[in-house]
């Protein structure tokens, strides 16, 4: 009963914002009786899709449902844009009315303005998600890094989120720039899907591909969660990753040690209470002398506890750097960082802006990033 209230409070409140978009859009266009019309239609077709896309990734496999979830999570991305610029639009009138600038002129173009923008923010957001991520290097400084040790390299893939939209060819070109790079390690740093494996294995194939002289590692992000982490750790195994759920691996070079260890998601103990995120356990029993300390870890907000643990340098992604506005603006009420070379006491975190996206397939101010991550010698 729960389920089914919340649901009717979160459609209502959906068909409240189209009626908001239409009230303060149309009448200030000079639409006509046709343009009303079709206006009307619109946010009707809007206010049924929108859903759809929420709910997408669990869409029954049917004939029509890809077409419906990709409808359906292209309107999501629409329907945000026309909101939030409907609502800066209004914050303009009243200060232009206040001034006395706001002339029959400006009214009409400016909502005329409000969908011209949607449109094409809409449009660049969609060509920036389904690009192939660029590659990003990022230099972290460590104290005594052994000459061993020099140059480093990790890269980092994290936020694929292989589901409604996002597909084998996708995934498959990411694999192939991730391995053209050469580096050491690999590291998948969560919300690799939003499915089952039953629904999307075939998808994630290409995984299998992923090659590093000292290992491709996956840790799991809040939407294994949703998607069965279980089966999904067994599938991920099978493709010849290393799962590190609170554990570590130790590789060495030349003379040097160095260790990456790897946390369940921070939230992971609301779904499995044996999968309690934990950087100490991940860290126990490592041998001593250690050059380096790695933790991979999916949200940002580990940090602290990594920091506690003694480790150098951590991994996450989650926040999207927050995909697109104004997203980005609310990740630091749950995150420490958005995206990015942070510190905390002792401990470097890098947070990606992921390789895919989640949700609508849109991008804009947070472009999707494959990371190369370098270790080097601080400077004195």
């Amino acid at each position: 009963m729960s389920a089914r209230r919340n649901l009717f409070v979160v459609l209502s409140l959906l068909a409240l914002l189209h009626v908001y978009i239409g009230l303060r859009l149309m009448p200030d266009l000079g639409l006509g009786l046709a343009g009303m019309l079709a206006g009307t239609v619109f946010l009707v077709l809007s206010t049924v899709l929108v859903p759809v896309g929420l709910l997408s990734s669990s869409l029954r496999r049917r004939r029509w449902s890809e077409q419906l979830a990709w409808m359906g999570l292209l309107a999501m991305g629409l329907f945000s844009s026309l909101l939030v610029s409907t609502f800066v639009r209004d914050l303009v009138l009243l200060v232009a009315k206040l001034a006395g600038l706001a002339g029959a002129g400006f009214i009409h173009y400016s909502a005329l303005a409000v969908p011209l923008l949607a449109l094409g923010v809409t449009f660049i957001g969609f060509v920036n998600a389904r690009r192939v991520a660029r590659v990003k290097t990022v230099e972290v400084p460590i104290d005594g890094l052994p000459e061993a040790l020099h140059g480093y390299s990790i890269a980092q893939i994290s936020d694929i989120h292989v589901g409604p939209t996002i597909k084998r060819p996708y995934l498959n070109a990411i694999v192939n720039r991730v391995n053209a790079l050469e580096a050491d390690a690999i590291a998948v740093t969560g919300d690799l899907v939003d499915g089952s494996v039953q629904r999307l294995a075939l998808h994630t194939q290409p995984l299998a591909r992923l090659s590093a002289p000292d290992g491709a590692f996956f840790v799991t992000g809040n939407h294994e969660y949703y998607s069965g982490a279980e089966e999904w750790i067994v599938e991920l195994r099978r493709l010849g990753l290393t799962v590190l759920l609170n554990q570590h691996v130790v590789r060495q070079r030349g003379g040097a040690s160095l260790m990456i260890a790897g946390v369940a998601d921070y939230s992971a103990h609301h779904f499995n209470p044996a999968h309690r995120s934990d950087p100490v356990a991940a860290a126990a029993g490592a041998p001593l002398g250690l050059a380096v300390r790695i933790l991979l870890a999916h949200q940002p907000r580990s940090a602290p506890a990594a920091a506690d643990a003694g480790f150098d340098l951590q991994l996450s992604g989650h926040t999207h750097g927050g995909q697109f506005f104004p997203w980005n603006l609310f990740v630091p009420l749950q995150q420490p960082f958005v995206a990015g070379l942070h510190r905390v006491r002792q401990l470097w975190v890098y947070t990606s802006r992921g390789t895919g996206y989640w949700g609508p397939p849109k991008r804009f101010g947070a472009p999707s990033e494959i990371t190369l991550v370098r270790l080097v010698p601080a400077s004195a």
